[in-house]
């Protein structure tokens, strides 16, 4: 072999090197975006739910144990901290299993005005909250699974960010609600 094609040959090899690793990097920072939006839905779903079991809580529509219970629950979501978040909105998710499982809970809500309409919105919110945290896990398993690559940890593809945290809530919808 000559040196013309030996050298021919290597910046060949460079530039596919140098086109896989971009390709990686483009994905991995694609995969980041997908993650910062799918945590702005969590937050977002996160948020409506609160609103509405606020909403519930303050509609005249409950007993004033239940109302307060829920609005506390609710409040207590809506402050908590980034260390406590996540059993904040756990609490929240039991408190309205506790309240939404009462014996005949549906059936008084849905008799008084208004009530049909924020049973949806609840059932909305609830649902969306259980769909927006699985979407938001699974885009963590996949970013973090491609941060952990070796030609991603040794070239510093992700740059210094910190592997995700996966978001874990007891986010079970209440069985009267699961069963419609």
């Amino acid at each position: 072999m000559t040196p013309t094609i030996i050298v021919l040959l290597v910046g060949i090899a460079v530039v596919l090197a140098a086109v896989y690793v971009s390709w990686r990097a483009g994905r991995l920072d694609r995969l980041h975006i997908r993650l910062e939006l799918a945590r702005e839905s969590l937050d977002a779903s996160l948020l409506q739910r609160r609103a509405v079991v606020l909403e519930l809580a303050g509609s005249r529509l409950l007993d004033p144990a239940t109302s307060l219970f829920l609005a506390s629950a609710a409040h207590e979501a809506r402050t908590a901290g980034p260390d406590e978040r996540e059993h904040a909105e756990s609490d929240l998710s039991n408190a309205l299993r506790a309240a939404v499982d009462q014996e005949r809970f549906r059936e008084k809500i849905t008799e008084r005005p208004g009530g049909p309409e924020l049973l949806e919105q609840l059932d909305a919110a609830v649902t969306k909250v259980v769909y927006s945290r699985r979407f938001y896990n699974n885009a963590v398993g996949v970013t973090r699974t491609a941060q952990k690559r070796w030609l991603a940890r040794t070239l510093r593809l992700a740059g210094h960010t910190d592997y995700p945290e996966f978001f874990e809530i007891d986010d079970n919808p209440p069985e009267t609600m699961a069963s419609e």
